[in-house]
């Protein structure tokens, strides 16, 4: 009787164990460099136009997020850099895998440096064109000194009054037929001048930066970043990332979905204040799953090669 009962020991299968919680979704791990939440320069000053203050948002949020990606294209030990082809084959986040449309409009599937190279290229060009982004020497109130004061050394800066911010309406360059037959017609930025499409283009732009901070996290947090130090100025410019962009609906809840649970510490801590808490959907996805072997989920970059100039 005792064989059988081995035997039948045996054909139990072992309980699965517990897949490990990444240590940037730990509340340890989520420290910042400054204390409160960033309301107060997410918040649009009372008399500057929504579209000119999110235009300058824009800008800030992408001097933050480069700020950090020159860490992973610094070289290591191997003369690579951290994000290298050979490190990260893939743009690649908690199971997901973004690509990017070629030419034809097809997804291509590229490293993670390449991705995020060409994306900065693309970035910089819709922020460099007067069409998209009208400049002048309109400016907003200064930006609170909390704003630069969480940078680490050698990296950018956010922008002051020194930024360029949307002009008025009475600098485009669109035909005066164009002119005449939108004036029945509103959008985001009409006001300072801002194209029809500006809310479109600052949303996808807003995603794709995104996505460079989700593969920052899973792919890079515990090296370079963890092993530097520079873990909680990380954390705080992507918790100044997610309260623009939750506080003015640039980010959808899918967005967020590779790094949901550190937004939900976030809310749970009082630091990502009520009126980004509320912004979610009342049904926010929990943490994601992981994704079995060969069937990651695909996300098209929304942009294509020869739009990277």
């Amino acid at each position: 009787m005792s064989t059988n009962h081995a035997a039948s020991s045996e054909n139990v299968a072992p309980e699965p164990k517990p897949a490990k919680v990444p240590y940037f979704f730990r509340e340890q791990c989520a420290g910042l460099v400054v204390k409160g939440n960033f309301m107060t320069l997410a918040q649009k000053p009372i008399y500057v136009e929504l579209g000119e203050w999110l235009g300058h948002q824009v800008v800030e949020q992408y001097r933050l997020l480069e700020s950090q990606l020159k860490i992973i294209q610094e070289k290591d030990s191997t003369g690579l850099p951290i994000c290298s082809p050979v490190s990260c084959p893939t743009m690649s986040a908690a199971g997901q895998t973004y690509t990017w449309l070629d030419k034809d409009g097809k997804p291509d599937r590229v490293p993670a440096s390449q991705y995020i190279g060409r994306l900065q290229k693309w970035i910089i060009g819709k922020i460099e064109d007067q069409n998209l982004f009208p400049t002048g020497t309109v400016t907003v109130a200064p930006m609170s000194p909390t704003s630069s004061s969480y940078m680490t050394a050698g990296g950018s800066n956010t922008p002051g009054t020194q930024t360029p911010i949307a002009a008025g309406p009475t600098t485009s360059n669109l035909p005066l037929s164009t002119l005449a037959g939108s004036e029945l017609r509103d959008w985001l930025g009409k006001a300072s001048g801002f194209p029809e499409h500006f809310e479109t283009d600052i949303k996808s732009i807003y995603r794709q930066m995104m996505r460079c901070y989700a593969h920052i996290f899973h792919a890079h947090w515990l090296d370079p970043f963890y092993n530097l130090g520079a873990e909680k100025t990380l954390n705080t410019c992507f918790i100044h990332f997610v309260t623009v962009g939750k506080l003015y609906r640039l980010l959808s809840d899918k967005d967020l979905e590779p790094m949901q649970p550190l937004v939900d510490i976030w809310i749970v801590q009082g630091l990502l204040p009520t009126e980004v808490a509320v912004a979610q959907s009342p049904a926010a996805p929990g943490p994601p799953a992981p994704a079995s072997a060969g069937r990651l989920k695909t996300y098209d970059a929304d942009v294509p090669v020869g739009t990277a100039s």
